[in-house]
């Protein structure tokens, strides 16, 4: 296959690696039935939470493999340590093996969550060293599709196990299997491919946006309330695995129009008329003085390691601004089961494919910005700690709606945030590239997200205990008192997180006005 539709080839197949490596965002649709079949307390469950979470302490260690080891090796090492985690949680919940402590299922879901550090590291590396030019596009639109996970998921669900006290094993098995079958196919497919430019794969990437919005679109239909008693089950599943294989249009018709043009006359006149590198680089689409001008497009502040990063103020007011704003977000769709039942709300399935479709469209946002507008005044993408700014304010908005009794309240904020989690997520890789360099990226950016078990220890603990305060003593909590503290908590932590993201936007504003 010719360079440019193998380059395309590498964006389809990290698209379905983070559709699948998602699998932390399906705790709290199980959740319940976890915690009701091994009798747990709510500080139980939340520890739960936090172990699935506390895998990425451990992401520097992907980072590092990245760097020695074959990207397929990296991306097999993860895919098997979900396995491993999963699984044995899988054959534990179904009764299967009976030897397993509390202790133990603490230790698999660290190592579960774990996995999930080295398929994203490799997703990146690959994205980063395919298309340097469209960096923050591209990962926009892959890891837009991390943020489906939840919705893919239980749609399998839904689909193949019909009864309720079979739904828990059913997501933890589809956990396991998923992305060990999606990274075996992939593994071949996972390297550096020396490509087309950004010019010449313009028309690509307005069809994959137009492929990503209607799949989200599909998604956030589907998960309404009224509309999925009317699509069977089966039909989901179709429906959403014909929107993950069309993205495959793109290298094929590349492929197609690279034999048109590259037929044998055209070959032949080039072979006559220059030397064998310049006929190379004809062909791959590259011109010559393009590696050096794509070195630069990159734009980064500066290559630096993580020692040297961690001595930075601008390290510290990322890392809180991240610990205030993502953080949060996921430390809220960790206890979503929880919040629903105890507003009384049964359509806990529902609500979290929701969170997970407008998650899906808040990782697309960015690149979609930055594709359009890049060239624009209005480019907020081009000053990420101003956009991130923009995006924790109405999410601490969101907090404090919660307050309200009405579901339409509940949808409306797990939507808000929802779409400013991943938003934020997806700036954040861009962000670090941009504030310490592309070279130790694999090792920063696994530093940088180590805030995440930090905020959902703090945070998902002390809702916890709120949530134990306000309960009746048996371990459950019903009504709005549960969380209401914890959400005035949350809300005002994202407030403060926003000022920060001005303090650091302040501090970088003359880096970004050279750019």
């Amino acid at each position: 296959m010719s360079s440019n539709a193998l380059q395309w080839l590498t964006l389809v197949v990290i698209i379905w690696l983070q559709s699948v490596n998602g699998t932390n965002t399906t705790f709290p649709a199980y959740s319940p039935q976890l915690k009701e079949l091994l009798s747990m307390s709510q500080a139980e469950l939340n520890n739960l939470s936090f172990a699935s979470d506390a895998g990425k302490l451990f992401g520097f260690l992907s980072g590092m493999a990245a760097l020695y080891l074959p990207l397929w090796l990296v991306l097999l090492i993860g895919s098997t340590l979900g396995f491993v985690g999963y699984g044995l949680q899988y054959l534990f919940i179904t009764h299967q093996i009976s030897s397993l402590s509390y202790a133990h299922i603490f230790l698999l879901t660290v190592l579960a969550g774990n996995s999930i550090c080295w398929i994203n590291t490799v997703c990146y590396v690959v994205i980063i060293q395919n298309f340097p030019s469209d960096r923050q596009v591209s990962v926009g639109l892959t890891t837009s599709y991390q943020g489906l996970s939840a919705k893919i998921y239980t749609v399998l669900v839904d689909a193949l196990f019909f009864s309720p006290d079979k739904r828990a094993g059913g997501y933890l098995l589809l956990n396991s299997i998923s992305p060990l079958v999606v990274c075996v196919l992939a593994a071949p497919f996972v390297r550096d491919v020396n490509g087309g430019t950004s010019e010449n794969m313009k028309a690509g990437f307005i069809v994959m946006f137009l492929i990503t919005i209607a799949t989200g679109i599909y998604a956030v239909i589907s998960s309404l309330g009224s509309l999925p008693s009317r699509i069977p089950p089966l039909g989901n599943v179709i429906g959403i695995s014909v929107f993950l294989l069309a993205p495959l249009a793109i290298p094929i018709a590349e492929k197609i129009r690279e034999v048109l043009l590259n037929g044998e006359i055209m070959n032949d006149y080039i072979e006559k008329n220059v030397g064998d590198d310049r006929v190379e680089r004809i062909e791959s689409g590259i011109e010559e003085g393009d590696d050096h001008r794509r070195e630069n497009e990159v734009g980064v502040k500066e290559e630096i390691g993580v020692m040297l990063m961690l001595k930075r103020v601008d390290f510290w007011l990322y890392f809180f601004v991240y610990f205030s704003g993502a953080t949060l977000g996921l430390v809220y769709s960790n206890n979503l089961g929880q919040i629903a039942e105890s507003r009384g709300f049964s359509g806990t399935s529902s609500l979290v494919s929701l969170s997970s479709s407008f998650g899906f469209f808040g990782r697309l946002m960015p690149s979609l910005l930055d594709y359009f507008l890049s060239k624009s005044r209005y480019n907020l993408i081009s000053r990420p700690a101003a956009c991130i700014a923009a995006l924790m304010a109405p999410m601490a908005g969101a907090f404090f709606l919660l307050l309200s009794t009405t579901n339409i309240s509940l949808y409306i904020s797990t939507a808000i945030i929802g779409v400013c989690t991943g938003a934020i997520t997806s700036i954040s890789v861009s962000t670090t590239t941009e504030l310490f360099g592309t070279r130790n990226f694999s090792v920063n950016h696994n530093v940088v997200v180590a805030n995440i078990p930090i905020g959902s220890f703090i945070f998902g603990y002390s809702a916890a205990l709120i949530y134990h305060r306000e309960g009746d003593g048996d371990g459950k909590c019903m009504g709005m008192q549960c969380y209401r503290n914890t959400f005035i908590i949350l809300g005002s932590v994202c407030l403060f997180g926003t000022f920060l993201a001005l303090v650091l936007y302040a501090r970088l504003r003359k880096f970004y006005s050279h750019r």
